[in-house]
């Protein structure tokens, strides 16, 4: 059974990702491609980025505390900078290449926006099974595989 703290965590985590989802989801396929360019307004557009962007704190902010607690604290700091940097800079480094790729290939304007959501996607599936129960852990006694305790 999950903890009130884990779902709470869990719950501020996710829930600005899938709101986020959610606002890409009606200009994705056919239905949306009509209306795009009869209806374009570039007033919209940017009330539609910034709404985006308050996303990124609503997500950011809680990221660190809970990647802290995820480490033993004798290995915190490379656990958390090395697959955060490289995740960032592999992933969201390739959305521009993928997503004009993805675009020119099928023809449709919002395609772009499914690699970005299928990265979520698969980060919500490893996170669900594999990220494990903090609570009650005492970080500072954690040791790792192969270490003399």
């Amino acid at each position: 059974m999950a903890s009130s703290a884990t779902v709470a965590t869990s719950a501020v985590t996710y829930i600005p990702i899938y709101t986020s989802m959610a606002n890409y989801s009606p200009f994705i396929g056919s239905p949306a491609d009509a209306a795009v360019n009869p209806n374009y307004s570039p007033v919209i557009l940017g009330v539609f980025v910034f709404i985006q962007v308050i996303y990124v704190p609503l997500v950011y902010g809680p990221i660190a505390a809970f990647l802290v607690e995820l480490f033993p604290t004798r290995i915190r700091y490379t656990s958390m900078s090395l697959p955060y940097h490289i995740g960032n800079g592999v992933f969201g480094g390739l959305v521009p290449i993928i997503g004009l790729s993805l675009i020119q290939a099928i023809g449709n304007n919002f395609a772009g926006l499914w690699y970005p959501m299928a990265i979520a996607a698969i980060c919500f599936v490893i996170g669900a099974l594999f990220i494990k129960e903090t609570k009650d852990v005492d970080i500072e006694l954690t040791t790792t595989a192969g270490a003399k305790a």
